[in-house]
């Protein structure tokens, strides 16, 4: 392993009583994707004996999030289906501690909303530190290097000047630039026939790099629509998270659970 300093990351230290964490990402919860969110409602519902000791949201969790206040905004379908998601997040904490990790489709949720949910926030990326081994955690995106468009994008969305200014604008305005944005968004995905195989990838470099200034062995990421395990030489590799769409043929609904047997993946609807 490289011998660079791994303070330059967040941390967190599992307490000693876990013995087992899951991870998801990608669910792009919204309110006319009602079949998802149920699937995801009954897995938070499940009885304590099926629960490990902690879940990890690693970005996207939302199709969209325009700003904390959508929570305390009149009465619509769109505004009452985050109330639902923010209750139904703040009951399972009650018993889980939930950490979430900012996505690209997310990255305003901010303090307010957090605690309306009950989690945790954490930074991108962040090593969790469980059964002996350190596991560098990340949403994704920041490591797609090739998708150019998309990184000068991101570099302006992440300053705080550009949030302070479009926060401040109203609800309505908010709501709208977002349609705007989903809209071009799955143009693009239309050009490419929905086929995340053709999207640009993490790049295999940078993943390694952070890893061994980590001082880790696995990535374990989200964004990229391409659930899998990548080695990336040396020992190091990568675990890609699922996405979430019960809609699909095949449905898609995948937890990620870490346990002393390793890593399982924990399909939730039949394929």
């Amino acid at each position: 392993m490289s011998a660079a300093s791994p303070d330059r990351f967040a941390s967190l230290r599992a307490p000693a009583h876990w013995q087992a964490v899951e991870f998801i990402s990608d669910l792009h919860l919204q309110a006319g994707e009602r079949p998802t969110f149920d699937v995801w409602r009954a897995f938070l519902q499940r009885p304590a004996p099926g629960r490990a000791d902690a879940l990890f949201i690693l970005g996207d969790l939302f199709e969209v999030w325009v700003g904390d206040d959508v929570l305390q905004a009149q009465a619509s379908t769109d505004q009452a289906f985050w109330r639902e998601c923010a209750q139904s997040l703040q009951d399972f904490s009650r018993h889980t501690p939930v950490f979430f990790m900012a996505g690209n489709r997310d990255f305003l949720l901010g303090a307010a909303g957090l605690k309306a949910c009950g989690m945790q926030g954490l930074v991108d990326p962040t090593v969790l530190d469980f059964l002996g081994q350190r596991w560098l955690l990340s949403h994704g995106d920041a490591l797609c290097l090739a998708d150019t468009d998309y990184m000068d994008f991101r570099a302006q969305v992440r300053q705080p000047a550009w949030q302070r200014d479009f926060l401040a604008r109203p609800l309505g305005e908010r709501t709208s630039i977002a349609r705007q944005l989903r809209e071009q968004s799955e143009a693009r995905k239309r050009d490419t026939a929905g086929d995340p195989g053709l999207w640009a990838d993490v790049d295999t470099a940078a993943a390694r790099a952070d890893l061994q200034a980590a001082g880790a062995r696995t990535l374990i990421h989200g964004h990229t629509h391409r659930p899998g395990e990548h080695a990336l030489g040396d020992g190091l590799r990568r675990v890609v998270l699922s996405d979430w769409d019960v809609g699909a043929k095949p449905a898609r609904a995948e937890v990620l659970r870490l346990d002393a047997r390793g890593l399982q993946r924990v399909a939730l609807v039949a394929a």
